[in-house]
């Protein structure tokens, strides 16, 4: 008996979500498991210490990324980065210098060998 009622009860529960055409006449409920990738990001740093500055921005909708990045290098100047992203026309990304480079002016002193 006890058999029996345990059996009866996972028929009973195994058809209360769709199986053993339970439910929606038989037919299973069809789940989509995929839904398009969206998200959005950004970050910076700015550290007086070591002076590491950069910044970054990214969207995506679906299989479209878009965004940009900057930071700042050694020789003074600031990189910008924008780029995109699809199926259609690939990675594309279009690279911006601003300011001006500054070397140090290096001075020798003494015998040169």
């Amino acid at each position: 008996m006890y058999k029996a009622l345990v059996l009866l009860s996972l028929v009973y529960a195994a058809s209360a979500i769709g199986g053993y055409g339970g439910g929606h006449g038989g037919h299973e409920d069809h789940i989509d498991y995929y839904a398009p990738p969206h998200y959005n990001f950004e970050y910076s740093v700015h550290d007086p210490h070591t002076h590491d500055v950069k910044s970054q921005h990214e969207t995506r909708e679906g299989d479209v990324v878009k965004g940009y990045y900057s930071l700042k290098e050694a020789d003074g100047t600031e990189r910008i980065v924008h780029y995109t992203a699809d199926h259609h026309n690939g990675f594309n990304a279009v690279v911006e210098r601003k300011g001006h480079a500054v070397h140090p002016h290096v001075v020798h002193h003494g015998h040169h060998y």
